[in-house]
This record gives C-alpha cells, sequence and structure tokens, in this order.
C-alpha cells in the first residue's frame, strides 16, 4: 500500500498561499509592491475591519493588457523576469509570480485594469483562485484590486488571525514602510472610513518622513550621507538628544526594497557608541543604494532580509555615514560654544569689575545690563549661597569641620582608573586582596543585625560599619531588587499618579495595538494608557516612583515583555518588573536621608538583599585588617 500521494491542486495552492499571505499586511504588502513596480505616481490603500472583509488598492500605474489578467493569477507567472540570468540582478520589489496566486486562492478578488494606451479596461472577478468572470469595463487608466473575506475557505488560518485593531495596526505599518520607501509616490491610507497617511509624492525625504512620523520625530533628524564606487548611503538619522527608548524607528531599505537586518542595526549603533546611555537607541530612515549584483534579495520569503556580497562594505557604508554626521553636528555645537566663550568683552569687563569691586553690581560703563547664564551662575548664586548655610549633623557629616587654612585632599591621588577595571567593576591592584563581594553566603545573616550606618559616599553607596569590617552598599541595587520582588511576590501596589498633561508616547503601530490591548495589565502596575492615532498612546497615569522622563522607555520594555502573542510570558515579564524596578528605584547621585540608607542597610546587612535583578552584588565588604595593612599599621 502506497505510503506518499501527490496532494490535489487546490491543497498546494492553499499551502503555498500560507506562504506568502499570513495575514491581512501580507496581501497589502504585496499589491503596493506590484503597485509600485507598476509605475505608479499615486497609490490609495483601504481596509475595513483590519482588513480581513475589505482591502482595496489603486494605482495610476501601466496596468495590466486584457490578454493578461487571466495569466497573472496563475502561479509563477510575472512579468519581471525571464530567465535564471535574471535572478542575478533583481531591480524589482516582486519577481516570483506567487502574489496575485497566493492572495487569490484564500479570497474573493474583484480586478479593475486598463492600459494606458486601451481604449477601455477589463473587469475579472476570483473566488478561492477560480475565475469567475472576465468582461470588458469602463475604468480609470492604473489597477484596482479589491480583496474581500481572506480566509474565509481556510479557517485553520482565520481561528489565528488577530484583532481588528492589531491586524489594522500591522497593515499600517507595511503602508508606512512602503511610503517612506519611496518618498517620489504619494501614498494614502485609508482605514475604516478615515484617512491615517498621506504623503505628497514630492520626492523629498524630509518631508514624506514630517507626513508619516510627524513634526517631533523630523525634527531630531538629522540629514546623513556618504557614497563611493560600490554603496551610497542617504538618508536622516536622529540627533543624540531625540534617542528613542526603542529601535521601532529604525527604518532600512536596500534599492528601495524595506528590510530588516542586524548588519546594518549593528552599524548604526556603533556609530552612537559612547554617545548615547544605556537603553537609549537611534532613530534612521537609511536608503542604501548597491549594485543589483551585490545583493541577493531571494533569501527570505516575504522578502524582508536580503545578503550582501560584503558585508563589510555595507557596514562600513552605513557606519560612515552616521559617524559623520553626529561629527558634523559636535563641529557645529562647538563652533557655536566658542562663539559664545569668554573672550567676549563685555563678559571680560564684567568679571575686571567683579573681581576688583568684589560685589555685584552695574557694568563699569555704568548702567545694568544683562548677564550670561554661566556669569549669572558663579556670581549671584556664589553670593547666595554665603548668606544660607545648613547646619552641619555632627552625627553623619562626611565633611568635618576644618579651619580655612587646613591643606585639601588631593583627589587625583587615590582617584581610581576604572578604565582598567578588573572584573569587580575596580583597578585589580586598587582593590585590597581580603576585599569580599557580598553574595547571599557572605552576608550577615542576623535578623537585627548591629552595625552603624557612617554615611553615604558620592550620593551612591551606603558606608556600614559591621563587626570589624567596613560595608559598601550600592544604594540603587539594593532597592531595584526590592522593588523587584515585591513585583514578583504580587505585593507591589502602584500608588497610580495622575498627570495633569498627559504624555504622549510614540512607538511602531503594533506596540501601541499591544499596549491598549493589555490595559488591564497595565493597570495593574499603575499605568493607564489610551488610543492617540495610529501609532502613539496617550498615558494619563504613572507609577509615582517613576519620574515621568522614563515613561516611554517603561513602556517599551513593558512591549517587549508582552511579545508576539499578546501576553506575557514568564522571561517576558521578568524583564517588564526589571525595568519597572530599575527606573522606580533611588538614583544613584541623588542626595538620601539618613532613615533612607538605614532602612536599606537593615535589608542588606540582613541577608535579604544580596543581588540586584540583573544579578549584580550590592555590597562588598573590607575587614580592619585589610584597612591596616593599607595604612602599614601591621
Amino acid at each position: 500500500m502506497p505510503k506518499i500521494f501527490k496532494l490535489e491542486q487546490h491543497v498546494a495552492d492553499l499551502i503555498a498561499a500560507g506562504e506568502v499571505v499570513q495575514r491581512p499586511a501580507s496581501v497589502v504588502k504585496e499589491l503596493m509592491e506590484n503597485s509600485i513596480d507598476a509605475g505608479a505616481g499615486i497609490v490609495t490603500v483601504e481596509i475595513a475591519s483590519g482588513g480581513m472583509t475589505y482591502i482595496r488598492v489603486t494605482d495610476n500605474g501601466s496596468g495590466i493588457a486584457a490578454e493578461d489578467a487571466k495569466t497573472a493569477f496563475l502561479r509563477h507567472a510575472t512579468s519581471k523576469l525571464r530567465d535564471a540570468q535574471g535572478l542575478e540582478a533583481i531591480g524589482t520589489l516582486g519577481f516570483r509570480g506567487e502574489a496575485l496566486a497566493a492572495i487569490a486562492a484564500v479570497s474573493r478578488i474583484v480586478l479593475q485594469t486598463r492600459q494606458p494606451c486601451a481604449d477601455e479596461g477589463v473587469a475579472l472577478t476570483l473566488e478561492a483562485g477560480e475565475v469567475l468572470d472576465i468582461s470588458p469595463a469602463g475604468c480609470p487608466e492604473g489597477t484596482t484590486i479589491i480583496v474581500r473575506d481572506l480566509f474565509y475557505n481556510t479557517p485553520a488560518r482565520l481561528k489565528f488571525m488577530k484583532s481588528d485593531r492589531a491586524e489594522g495596526s500591522a497593515v499600517a505599518s507595511v503602508v508606512l514602510k512602503c511610503a517612506l520607501s519611496r518618498p517620489d509616490i504619494s501614498i494614502r491610507f485609508i482605514k475604516d472610513g478615515k484617512t491615517e497617511y498621506h504623503t505628497p509624492g514630492d520626492s523629498r525625504a524630509d518631508s514624506c518622513i514630517y507626513s508619516l512620523l510627524g513634526r517631533d520625530i523630523e525634527a531630531g533628524f538629522m540629514h546623513a550621507d556618504i557614497s563611493d564606487e560600490t554603496v551610497s548611503v542617504s538618508g536622516f538619522i536622529t540627533k543624540p538628544a531625540a534617542s528613542r527608548g526603542n529601535r521601532s524607528y529604525q527604518f532600512f531599505f536596500v534599492n528601495g526594497r524595506s528590510i530588516r537586518s542586524l548588519l546594518l542595526q549593528s552599524a548604526l549603533e556603533q556609530a552612537y557608541k559612547n554617545t548615547l546611555p544605556a537603553g537609549r537607541f537611534p532613530a534612521c530612515v537609511l536608503y542604501i543604494t548597491i549594485k543589483l549584483s551585490s545583493v541577493d534579495v531571494n533569501v527570505h520569503p516575504a522578502k524582508t532580509e536580503v545578503k550582501f556580497t560584503s558585508d563589510k562594505q555595507v557596514f562600513d557604508g552605513v557606519y560612515y555615514a552616521a559617524s559623520g554626521a553626529l561629527e558634523r553636528t559636535r563641529s557645529i555645537v562647538n563652533a557655536e560654544y566658542d562663539m559664545q566663550g569668554t573672550g567676549a568683552p563685555e563678559k571680560t569687563q564684567s568679571t575686571k569689575h567683579r573681581a576688583q569691586t568684589g560685589k555685584i553690581g552695574p557694568a563699569a560703563g555704568g548702567g545694568f545690563r544683562s548677564m550670561q547664564s554661566d556669569e549669572f551662575r558663579s556670581a549671584y548664586i556664589s553670593e547666595s549661597s554665603k548668606e544660607y548655610k545648613e547646619p552641619a549633623n555632627p552625627l553623619f557629616s562626611l565633611q568635618p569641620d576644618r579651619p580655612d587654612n587646613a591643606p585639601h585632599r588631593d583627589r587625583s591621588v587615590i582617584s581610581l582608573d576604572y578604565s582598567k577595571a578588573g572584573s569587580r567593576g575596580m583597578p585589580r591592584e586598587a582593590l585590597p586582596r581580603e576585599a569580599k563581594w557580598a553574595d547571599a553566603q557572605s552576608a550577615p545573616l542576623q535578623s537585627t543585625p548591629d552595625f552603624r550606618v557612617i554615611g553615604e559616599a558620592l550620593n551612591v553607596y551606603i558606608i556600614v560599619e559591621y563587626q570589624d569590617s567596613v560595608w559598601f552598599i550600592d544604594k540603587h541595587a539594593a532597592h531595584e531588587r526590592l522593588h523587584f520582588d515585591a513585583l514578583m511576590s504580587g505585593a507591589y501596589e502602584p500608588m497610580s499618579e495622575s498627570l495633569i498633561m498627559p504624555v504622549i508616547c510614540r512607538f511602531k503601530h503594533e506596540d501601541a495595538t499591544l499596549l491598549l490591548e493589555n490595559e488591564a495589565f497595565l493597570d495593574t502596575l499603575g499605568f493607564s494608557v489610551e488610543s492617540f492615532g495610529e501609532d502613539a498612546v496617550a498615558v494619563r497615569h504613572i507609577p509615582a516612583d517613576i519620574d515621568i522622563g522614563d515613561t516611554e522607555y517603561v513602556l517599551s520594555e513593558i512591549c517587549a515583555g508582552l511579545g508576539q502573542n499578546g501576553t506575557a510570558e514568564p522571561a517576558g515579564r521578568d524583564n517588564i518588573y526589571k525595568a519597572i524596578a530599575c527606573k522606580a528605584a533611588i538614583k544613584a547621585g541623588h542626595a538620601s536621608g539618613i532613615s533612607e540608607l538605614e532602612a536599606l542597610a537593615v535589608k542588606v546587612m540582613s541577608g535579604e538583599v544580596s543581588h540586584c535583578p540583573h544579578g549584580r552584588p550590592v555590597a562588598f565588604e573590607i575587614s580592619k585588617s585589610t584597612l591596616d595593612k593599607g595604612f602599614k599599621r601591621i
């Protein structure tokens, strides 16, 4: 009895369709690419119910000849490729001849098309890939395709579709990328009767970015470009001050094709190395032009990934385009700073006048004048500080009173070079050999340890005297762990703070939808969000212990933790809690009261807290004998 059978053509078509058409966004992407390849100058995309029940794509391109209308819906039928040699230099977005056949296999389609030279067009009706009707039709130049009832004949695929809002957001993201890829094409996107996007099609990338991403993001961009005989890179990258909390606004286009590429992402972020703080990412809209024969676009079913013959050339192109733009920005800032330097006659005269009189008053030339900001600070703030002195705390003062003529300590003698730090974050030559890094075994395990908080160093480290040792505690790491444990145990009861003005956070469409669909989960964390357009949310409540400036970062981490399925799995939930705990904890560099320091010290010295959520130790110990050896006392 044979066990291997040839599938029926209908079943084979459904399986093949599943590789190309995964959701409504896949349909829109394929149809828009066909419109672009047809030389359209205007493309209109309209959807209803997230694209599940209705998709309409209209263009003014070259159209389809009446005799080719039926053939266009056959598998592997294409006008863009003739032979195997054509695969070596593909210049069109579509080329496999699978898009229309795959879409037709799982939907009901109406096609209307007319070529510019034809007196009349043709109308074609299909259902599940079968032609039901074909007839002449009066229609404008170009092509209109209407797709209805997607996956109506494949319930196995239909049940995996997400909500209409989620599917609509995915479609909007596809339209946005296609529109960004071609600033010379005017693209309109209509969702449920409302126009969401409309680009001018004036061939200017900046106006296209303004129309699609908004004024604030466009204002934070700066031009970047570089070109040689192999690779050309042009477009826009963000100024460091306009960095983002995630990578959702990084757009790369290779020969007009929107792609995902870890190589290009790495090249961009390498250019920003030592420029952006941890957790901040650059945004970009970069157009990479390379020889068609130097890139393989046939490596992914959805054509969203490519391979380059020389990764290094492309990496260098993106890296040097971005780093060159950043360097030009630094040069402009430095030039502006030099123009406001100390050589200005008015400022020099004022400084000299104050040095002679010792008082703040009129300028030497008579009359009052406006001061520069640094001059104001050095003058008025220094004067006001003489009028009030905070009373010293004799128990916890780290700077005991000393005579004015007492010698100042030369900090350069004992400063630590952290660029040569060992594995523990301190120079091996500076860290005493007997220093112990705290862990669950080495920390004291008394319920009420007998210790004394001496004070705080650098507004970061709590100094504790315990028995014959001195302990140094990272207050941020300890507090972060306490928050994380409370979140994990369910004991966290956020005090939600109502904002007078909502914080508007922009995300890619899928992330904005993900947040809105998880409002109940966000509420347990102290956040309240509501829709503010396709790619933004308005945050009206935040946890009271999180700074407003950290709102977008925390929400982006929540999006990442929710993942593709829209729910927080254990690993994703851990990452969410880590992000919240980090931003809610006491910030290093902020002065803390003694009661706050003592409360944290109790948690650490009792052994309740030993490591931060990221696994770093929160404290280390230096014994008295180690100190004695360091001072040659023994």
